[in-house]
């Protein structure tokens, strides 16, 4: 069931499904729809349809994190994937974080997705703000204390932009739109998430556009160049940025993100219809 932070942008007066072309959204680890309302935003402004919806766990029912594991979360992204896609001549995907990961597991399991944006593809958790305690993860699991300790975010909240930094810092402090820290077994999930996507990359053969910061706190650009090094796809494209974090959606290179991710997913279209042509 959506909650009031999922969100969809249709246009109502396209009705024909070969003109029809959408993108499934995915967010990031203890995060909501609302970190990609605006990236859904422009999306929609350049003629997709645009659908994203909260993790089970996530968003509005965050209390609920502790009860789901991240089969629930791909089970969740693949039924929604299903509802949505036959009403689509293209169809698109794409996520930030867990969400990046998750966009490419839809890709290794569906082989009529048009293509995919992993935007700070998080396969392993290697960034330059993960505390030394991240090694006791495997300890911590097989104890007590897995339903008790968190990983805190880091006060740089994976945004360089100090003046955006402080301004989303206020938004989420009054409103439930995700949670400041990373609880053991969220972490977990996401682990095992990126390792059986690790494990199936070759599966994976529509376009992929990957952007990644080289200084991203969370995940470094090890997970990007990874996933284009293991995929099957004829076409692959890699973006470092030089001046943002993790949330590169919100950062610096906010807007060379937008405009690279448009010129992308208009090169895959014309180039799916030519494909159809030949």
């Amino acid at each position: 069931m959506a909650n009031g932070i999922d969100f969809e942008l249709l246009h109502d007066e396209i009705t024909d499904k070969n003109d029809k072309k959408a993108v499934l959204l995915f967010h990031g680890l203890t995060g909501s729809p609302f970190e990609m309302k605006k990236y859904g935003d422009f999306l929609f402004k350049n003629g997709y349809d645009v659908f994203c919806y909260s993790f089970p766990g996530h968003g509005e029912r965050i209390s609920e994190i502790e009860t789901v594991t991240w089969h629930d979360w791909c089970e969740f992204a693949q039924e929604k994937y299903a509802q949505l896609r036959p009403n689509y001549n293209q169809f698109f995907v794409s996520g930030l974080c867990l969400g990046a990961a998750m966009a490419i597991y839809l890709a290794e399991h569906n082989n009529d997705i048009t293509g995919v944006v992993a935007l700070s593809t998080t396969l392993f958790l290697d960034g330059f703000c993960i505390p030394w305690t991240i090694h006791l993860l495997p300890f911590a699991l097989s104890t007590i204390i897995r339903f008790y300790f968190t990983f805190p975010e880091d006060d740089c909240f994976g945004i360089k932009n100090e003046r955006t930094r402080k301004s989303l810092a206020k938004i989420t402090a009054k409103a439930d739109i995700g949670m400041d820290n990373y609880p053991l077994n969220c972490v977990d999930g996401l682990l095992k998430l990126s390792k059986n996507v690790r494990k199936n990359l070759k599966n994976v053969t529509c376009p992929v556009l990957c952007i990644h910061s080289k200084y991203d706190n969370l995940s470094s650009s090890k997970s990007a160049k990874v996933v284009l090094g293991g995929i099957s796809s004829k076409i692959k494209q890699y973006v470092e940025l030089n001046d943002s974090y993790h949330m590169i959606l919100y950062d610096n290179e906010k807007n060379s993100v937008m405009n690279t991710v448009k010129e992308f997913l208009s090169g895959v279209v014309v180039y799916e219809k030519e494909a159809v042509c030949i």
